[in-house]
């Protein structure tokens, strides 16, 4: 965390991860030009900043494009913020998100843990629900089959979507359709990839990037990745479940 506070500490880190809030993957050029400084010294910044994990980079073609990942200062809220803030700042919070929505969403997150019991925690349904508000998830996870996430008080499919690539335990690819609302039914099919890099002896980085969504679609689709994402890092951490606002206003099945 130390690494996180030293990267929030500079004004011009802070307006760099508001820049890419307002559009996000975009290249360094693009950025330098928001700036009045070298492109050395976007450069410099941007680097801090992918090294807090703050900023995600991926390449595309011959392009470099940058992404804000908002994990570890959710991470931060969690440990810090929430048990004073009240649950109407949350809300706030996650309405700013959905209104200033873009087309592809990065999340990344270092976990003590091997591939092999990411990969368990990511597809088995009892482990699944620990983190995922309650929610559990049924496939046979083959190349082609479908699969469908399920709650105890819904009375049908949360999601469902198609397993397009499944590489254990490195990479998930699936295609993803929303089903808790009509406002997220709307919105069509988009895609979320799952990528997990073993570091060290001990420990691994996954990537979830859900992109394919439409320009300006519904923040439902992508808000809750956070919150998701520190809770399987607290789950096979630690062996406790995280309580979030999306923890407490689904996992409880409806009485």
């Amino acid at each position: 965390m130390d690494a996180v506070f030293k990267a929030l500490a500079d004004p011009t880190r802070r307006s760099l991860l508001d820049e890419l809030f307002r559009e996000d993957g975009q290249t360094l050029s693009a950025l330098e030009a928001r700036f009045s400084m070298t492109r050395f010294g976007v450069m410099k910044h941007l680097k801090q900043l992918e090294e807090a994990g703050l900023v995600v980079s991926k390449r595309r073609g011959r392009e470099k494009l940058h992404f804000l990942n908002p994990v570890p200062i959710r991470l931060v809220h969690d440990r810090w913020v929430s048990k004073y803030a009240e649950p109407w700042a949350a809300a706030l919070s996650g309405l700013k998100t959905e209104l200033e929505a873009t087309m592809e969403k990065v999340f990344e997150i270092y976990i003590k843990t091997t591939p092999e019991r990411l990969w368990e925690a990511i597809t088995d349904s009892e482990m699944r629900s620990k983190y995922t508000f309650g929610t559990g998830v049924e496939s046979d996870w083959t190349v082609g089959s479908p699969y469908k996430t399920v709650h105890p008080s819904a009375n049908g499919p949360i999601s469902e979507g198609e397993n397009l690539e499944v590489d254990p335990p490195n990479r998930l690819v699936q295609s993803f359709n929303a089903l808790w609302s009509d406002e997220v039914k709307s919105e069509g099919t988009s895609r979320v990839t799952w990528e997990i890099q073993p570091i060290g002896d001990d420990s691994c980085r996954l990537r979830v990037t859900h992109d394919q969504l439409r320009e300006g679609a519904n923040g439902e689709l992508y808000g809750g990745w956070p919150m998701i994402l520190s809770g399987l890092k607290t789950l096979l951490e630690t062996g406790e479940l995280l309580t979030t606002p999306g923890s407490l206003l689904y996992a409880t099945p409806a009485s």
